[in-house]
């Protein structure tokens, strides 16, 4: 008898049979013929010499031979799908799912991700922006960048910067209405408001001009918006007045898009949070060091 190796192409049949006790069975289970089936176990007994299978009406078992040979068989099938279950994660990209809301998405997060590919090519950012995100966190995020108090977040979480505002419109709005020398004027222009619950986490008009002691006029066509990248595009599009959200709107301030025309707002303890997930990947560790990076590069001085 041949002492040559077994073509290990019989291996996943071969279990299947003796797993299910049919080759009928193993065939539809496979989804191959039932003479293919059959065609295989008679070439492993050629092989062999020697009877696998014990062949009834209502199915085959198997011979003694058939029961080492499965054994065997069995073994090497869950030995190989654990190796390609392992290949496969090996070759999958690592995915960092990171929970914020639309302004710090669209501001903060998306003009810099271009700069993370660079020096992390083999990791995807899944970026989910939500317009209500609230510093509740459910877990399922691997890092989160939220709005609120710090005490509304994890002990862990790190504060990207305060919240600051100040107004601002496009040049050409403050040309028109003189407001460069005299932010008093904006009490009597048209408003672009971020809306909130009667409970707002952020600084509102009402707080700006309470703060500043200016006078509000007579409401003329304010206009509410329910993201603040609508806020944002309202404003350069010369709808109005907007408060601008220190850390969001710095690009479009240095650019000249957006002008500033009043004094800033702040408070200490409210502003972006940085808030990591229960269990974090490497990959996620690298995006929290790299976001903590360069949020503090962008705090204005």
């Amino acid at each position: 008898m041949s002492e040559r190796p077994l073509d290990l192409g019989w291996v996943r049949v071969f279990e299947a049979v003796g797993r299910l006790g049919s080759i009928t069975a193993a065939a539809r289970a496979l989804g191959l013929s039932q003479p293919a089936v059959s065609y295989v176990v008679r070439e492993l007994e050629t092989q062999l010499g020697t009877p696998l299978l014990v062949r009834g009406h209502r199915g085959s078992t198997l011979s003694p031979a058939g029961e080492v040979l499965h054994r065997a068989a069995v073994a090497a099938v869950a030995e190989v799908d654990g190796a390609a279950r392992a290949v496969r994660r090996l070759s999958r990209r690592p995915v960092v799912r990171l929970f914020t809301d639309y302004g710090f998405a669209s501001f903060w997060m998306m003009p810099r991700v271009a700069a993370f590919r660079r020096v992390r090519p083999e990791t995807d950012v899944h970026i989910i922006a939500s317009a209500g995100a609230d510093p509740g966190l459910d877990g399922a995020e691997d890092v989160a960048v939220l709005f609120g108090a710090g005490r509304d977040f994890p002990p862990d979480s790190v504060q990207l910067f305060e919240e600051c505002i100040r107004p601002v419109c496009s040049p050409g709005f403050a040309a028109r209405h003189g407001l460069g020398g005299a932010p008093a004027r904006i009490g009597n222009l048209p408003l672009l408001h971020l809306e909130s619950t009667p409970q707002p986490r952020w600084f509102g008009w009402s707080d700006w001009f309470a703060a500043t002691g200016l006078a509000r006029g007579p409401a003329a066509s304010d206009l509410s918006l329910n993201t603040y990248g609508l806020v944002v595009q309202a404003a350069i599009a010369d709808q109005g007045v907007a408060l601008g959200w220190a850390g969001l709107i710095d690009g479009a301030l240095a650019d000249g898009t957006l002008v500033a025309i009043g004094p800033p707002l702040s408070r200490a303890e409210t502003g972006y949070w940085l808030a990591p997930g229960s269990t974090l990947s490497e990959a996620a560790r690298d995006l929290i060091a790299w976001i903590l990076a360069e949020a503090r590069g962008s705090v204005p001085t």
